[in-house]
């Protein structure tokens, strides 16, 4: 199964408490965080919630 690298590059200051949450799910806290996850269903539904924060490459 393929994984994607995702890098948070906008700031988590002033977005709403459900964004916020859904960040720090996927093991972001600040500008810079990078995680490694599974690309499934899961880790999809949370990349169309916060899209417009992360910045994510497929890894292999």
């Amino acid at each position: 199964m393929n994984s994607l690298k995702i890098t948070l590059v906008k700031s988590l200051n002033g977005r709403l408490d459900k964004h916020i949450a859904t960040a720090h799910a996927l093991g972001l806290h600040k500008i810079g965080n990078v995680t490694i996850q599974p690309n499934n269903p899961q880790t999809q539904g949370k990349i169309a919630l916060i899209g417009y924060l992360l910045k994510v490459e497929e890894c292999k």
